[in-house]
């Protein structure tokens, strides 16, 4: 039960992304979000995902696996953006 609880939560937070995700795609327009969070939110699923490596658990790895790749996709939408002066 409580493994249970882990993937749904890992599922919910990873997924959470997914609407940001495909809005900045289509749209191109990160004015609504905040680099240096984006920034101190990837450091931090990095830190998670050594932390689930660490501890030898899978589903901390792959839900962070996923979340960096969704939030590292609008983290770099948002930093080309700033390079090319559009926000």
């Amino acid at each position: 039960m409580i493994e249970i609880l882990g993937y749904f939560a890992a599922i919910c937070t990873t997924i959470s992304f997914l609407p940001q995700v495909i809005k900045t795609i289509k749209t191109r327009d990160t004015s609504g979000i905040s680099l240096p969070m984006y920034i101190i939110f990837v450091s931090g699923v990095i830190a998670w995902m050594a932390y689930g490596y660490l501890i030898s658990n899978i589903t901390v790895m792959a839900a962070n696996v996923v979340t960096l790749v969704l939030a590292g996709i609008v983290l770099a939408y948002k930093i080309i953006a700033v390079r090319s002066g559009k926000e």
